[in-house]
């Protein structure tokens, strides 16, 4: 069966979206909508980077190194194994949090706002 209610259906990528929304606003802007999720991947990969070179270089990779130094009384390389990457994940949970807050304030992004 055929839906003939006279209906546009959008593409999901944006390529057919009218010029102004339903409310009279204008349509969104695809410059704008790619350099939001640029900035967004580029925040995501230094972050997990940091994650990645706290969590596999300083518990793995650098253990020997960091255990000639210790912290609390204990071999630093033992202490980011077992502490120091877990409490750095959740820092940067946080600092994510913070700096896509700014980055959504910076491209007018509302991900809370109600429908």
């Amino acid at each position: 069966m055929e839906n003939n209610d006279n209906k546009q259906s959008y593409h999901h990528l944006g390529d057919n979206l009218p010029k102004h929304g339903e409310d009279g606003q204008p349509a969104i802007d695809h410059k704008i909508i790619d350099a939001y999720w640029k900035a967004n991947l580029r925040l995501l990969a230094i972050l997990l980077s940091i994650w990645a070179l706290v969590s596999l270089g300083c518990s793995v990779l650098f253990v020997d190194l960091l255990n000639q130094i210790t912290f609390f009384g204990f071999p630093l390389g033992f202490w980011f194994a077992q502490q120091g990457s877990i409490i750095c994940f959740v820092i940067i949970i946080f600092v994510y949090s913070h700096l896509m807050a700014r980055l959504e304030d910076r491209f007018h992004v509302d991900d809370d706002e109600q429908a």
